[in-house]
């Protein structure tokens, strides 16, 4: 098995070390992407970082009945949030609703997350009651 010596001050690599190809780009159906793994863990083995070589995806069915809701729900949801970020007659409202509930238990920390949890919220009261 190999091992990989880091150089001085990288403690650790994780993550997606090389770009997927994009589908349609010649010889995409036949490249691999390096991912990078770190394990944190109580161990007497200190080599705890995993190399994989992650091939092309294939998906083996159709997406099912509640998979292309939630595609639906997520497009959806995109787009009201897209919408409130731009307008300028809810954006003092917002920033005053997210900094009120920011340091709350449950509170959603970035303005993004509140506005998706606002706009999903929003969603759903509409489709589903």
């Amino acid at each position: 098995m190999a091992k990989v010596q880091w150089a001085k001050g990288i403690d650790y690599v994780s993550g997606l070390l090389s770009s997927r190809p994009k589908a349609g780009q010649p010889h995409s159906s036949h490249s691999n992407a390096l991912l990078a793994t770190h394990r944190v863990a109580p161990t007497q083995n200190p080599n705890c970082t995993r190399i994989y070589m992650v091939g092309e995806y294939l998906r083996s069915g159709q997406p099912t009945g509640d998979e292309l809701k939630a595609r639906e729900r997520f497009a959806a949801v995109a787009a009201l949030v897209k919408a409130r970020k731009g307008d300028l007659s809810q954006i003092s409202q917002d920033q005053e609703n997210f900094l009120a509930q920011k340091d709350l238990a449950g509170g959603k920390k970035t303005m993004k997350a509140y506005l998706w949890k606002v706009c999903g919220e929003q969603w759903d009261a509409q489709h589903n009651g």
